[in-house]
């Protein structure tokens, strides 16, 4: 079955149900998806919180970790997606993953801090399901000297501010799972790029090169690569 790990970031609120619609619309031609939704402004909400009463870190975790189920609550309403507990391929069209429940089963690789968030939720469930995954987020991809890096190992970006959070990065490298970051704010563009394996930054968990297997030729593995266009 031909299936992908899309995470949505709280940056994309605007736009982000509409990219789930055509996400929907785009599974009816077979790939499925399984939707793993941001924090938004619920998380930011509980981040100030934190830092105005002094929250443990334990309950801002699980504060978070319910912030993005009210994120993907958002996500499914008039979508035409369904909401899943589960983390697993769905069978057909779009899932938007609600994630506590299976966390307070186990949330082994989390860490209770600010460097976990819901990226790193991403990361562990591409983990799980032995899949790399996508996040579409505000920026066109991560960004290195000025220039938008095509392809990187998640090693060099340890310690780096960017737009992925250090937890997921960690999460990578153990897992050996590759992330693809790519803008989202225009939905048809992130659509046409995800169909073509166009744009965004590859994040390999084990190094640059064909080491593992590749979201863009992975993703829609019919798709013939040779007529694929390599950012540089």
């Amino acid at each position: 079955m031909n299936f992908s790990i899309i995470k949505i970031g709280g940056s994309l609120i605007d736009v982000s149900r509409d990219i789930v619609r055509r996400l929907v619309s785009l599974s009816g031609g077979g790939p499925s998806f399984l939707v793993v939704p941001g924090g938004g402004p619920m998380t930011d909400l509980v981040r100030e919180l934190y830092d105005k009463y002094g929250l443990s870190d334990e309950a801002a975790h699980w504060m978070a970790i319910l912030a993005m189920e009210e994120y993907a609550h958002f996500l499914a309403d008039g979508t035409g997606a369904a909401l899943t507990d589960e983390i697993r391929p769905p069978a057909s069209g779009v899932d938007v993953l609600l994630p506590s429940r299976p966390l307070m089963r186990d949330d082994r690789g989390l860490l209770r801090n600010w460097n976990y968030t819901s990226d790193s939720v991403a990361a562990l469930v591409a983990g799980r399901l032995a899949a790399d995954f996508i996040k579409a987020t505000d920026v066109e991809g991560v960004i290195l000297d000025g220039r938008i890096a095509a392809e990187i190992p998640a090693e060099s970006l340890i310690g780096e501010k960017t737009c992925i959070d250090q937890g997921s990065l960690q999460i990578l490298r153990s897992s050996g799972r590759s992330c693809l970051v790519m803008d989202g704010r225009v939905p048809d563009r992130f659509i046409a790029n995800l169909k073509m394996g166009k744009g965004g930054t590859l994040i390999r968990g084990r190094g640059v090169g064909r080491s593992g297997p590749d979201v863009r030729e992975s993703l829609y593995p019919r798709i013939d690569q040779s007529t694929k266009e390599r950012v540089t």
